[in-house]
């Protein structure tokens, strides 16, 4: 049941390519805290069934849109859309995003640079731009606060070779988060990233059975904790990020690899 110091009654979250993964399971910490949830997804049969269990976790309201972040006036009108039928919106998550490899840097060609810059970063900058111009319209109308968070990825902090175009997209969204930070602070809205370790998600659809149970041994023997993520891991992280908790918490990336990045060679 809802209550207590992560309480969301009446808060409205939004979550970009929420419809599985990192991105449904933050709606779901924020479900089980009461939270009325707005669900970005490309799939609208996906779309229902995850509203379905997000009602049935606890959210009191829910809202799902069809929506391509890499399409610019897409997400300027998918956000309008979702206040005229939420009231607001008082925390985003911008999630939505996929992941490629190319043989090397070397031989990575400008479509696929270009195809996950324009999900991973382009889209990940309309979807905050669009939070932020309404966060800090209701703060000027006498209602402040608000929370804008990003999925960011470990290779932020270390060489993933033949990935550097997921990098680079990840890095960009953490140093818009830091900017947001502080522009976004006399507004009382803090930005924030979640920067998860390997986690079992929909992004793994369509392996081998086999490869994938491997990649998860693989990955779980490496990680301190002795396991590797799941969506639930996400679950408390968003809660805390979109509950007045983490009011003085901004500018920040958590980290959430059960000790992964830290490890001992």
């Amino acid at each position: 049941m809802p209550g207590g110091l992560f309480d969301l009654t009446g808060k409205v979250v939004l979550a970009t390519g929420a419809n599985s993964g990192i991105g449904l399971g933050f709606l779901q910490g924020c479900a089980k805290q009461g939270a009325d949830v707005v669900l970005w997804g490309r799939r609208a049969d996906r779309n229902a069934k995850a509203l379905e269990a997000l009602k049935a976790m606890g959210a009191r309201r829910v809202f799902a849109q069809e929506v391509d972040v890499a399409d610019e006036t897409a997400v300027d009108s998918g956000f309008a859309a979702a206040v005229k039928e939420m009231g607001r919106v008082d925390c985003v998550f911008a999630n939505a995003g996929f992941s490629s490899r190319a043989p090397s840097f070397a031989e990575m060609d400008s479509k696929t640079y270009h195809d996950l810059i324009n999900v991973n970063q382009h889209g990940v900058f309309y979807t905050l731009r669009a939070a932020a111009r309404h966060m800090q319209q209701r703060a000027e109308a006498g209602d402040p606060g608000g929370s804008l968070v990003a999925c960011g990825s470990l290779s932020i902090f270390h060489g993933l070779p033949a990935m550097e175009h997921y990098a680079a997209a990840k890095g960009a969204a953490m140093a818009m988060i830091k900017g947001l930070a502080v522009e976004m602070g006399p507004y009382g809205v803090r930005a924030n990233m979640i920067a998860p370790g390997f986690i079992v998600s929909g992004m793994m659809e369509g392996a081998p059975e086999a490869m994938m149970q491997g990649i998860i041994n693989q990955f779980a023997n490496a990680t301190p904790l002795r396991r590797a993520g799941t969506i639930e891991d996400i679950e408390g992280p968003a809660a805390y990020l979109a509950s007045d908790a983490s009011k003085f918490h901004s500018g920040d990336i958590l980290v959430i690899d059960g000790a992964w990045l830290i490890r001992p060679n």
